[in-house]
């Protein structure tokens, strides 16, 4: 099977700093951990919750796409994506 991403619900974490959101690969769910500090970087100056869930929805697919590569190496129930996954490819608009 391959991860797909059905379904579009992410969620913020304030405590941990972290966006949540799910994949599926067949009936086996991953739990994707993608910390705030990676559009801190990208010139998100606000640090609302609603902000980050914005940013996760402008970038959502070079985010998927990072995780998808992370799960391909990785294969875990829990992936925290790490910042310098990213490089500079959420600083470009």
């Amino acid at each position: 099977m391959t991860l797909s991403f059905p379904n579009p619900t992410r969620a913020y974490d304030e405590t941990r700093g972290q966006i949540r959101f799910i994949g599926h690969d067949g009936l086996n769910q991953v739990l994707f951990l993608l910390p705030v500090a990676a559009f801190d970087r990208a010139g998100t100056s606000s640090r609302k919750e609603r902000d980050y869930l914005l940013a996760f929805d402008r970038w959502r697919e070079r985010i998927l796409n990072a995780a998808r590569a992370a799960y391909q190496s990785r294969h875990r129930h829990t992936i925290e994506l790490d910042i310098s996954t990213f490089g500079s490819s959420l600083k470009s608009t």
